[in-house]
């Protein structure tokens, strides 16, 4: 929560009260910090000591989580595109 909170404040301070002249400024800013942290991450679960082994468990759950809602949102949009968007045509096709 405390991530998000600081991040909406970012947000509204870069928006609002950072100068404009300051940009190329800020952006360096962020790729360094951006590379800092995933350097840090990187660091961090290189440390632990059964990370190869949760690897295969972390990949697997991935896939998992993507292929999951992906499937069941193709399941549900299509025939809803389909219903709707022939729908959307016979009554362009009407009006002509």
């Amino acid at each position: 929560m405390n991530v998000i909170i600081i991040m909406c404040a970012g947000i509204l301070v870069g928006k609002f009260l950072f100068p404009a002249k300051w940009k190329r400024v800020n952006e360096f800013l962020q790729t360094v910090c951006t590379l800092l942290l995933i350097f840090s991450m990187g660091v961090l679960l290189g440390s632990r000591e059964n990370f190869l082994r949760e690897i295969t468990t972390l990949g697997f759950q991935s896939v998992l989580f993507f292929l999951i809602p992906s499937v069941f949102s193709v399941i549900v949009v299509y025939p809803l595109t389909r219903i709707f968007l022939d729908k959307k045509r016979e009554k362009k096709k009407e009006a002509d």
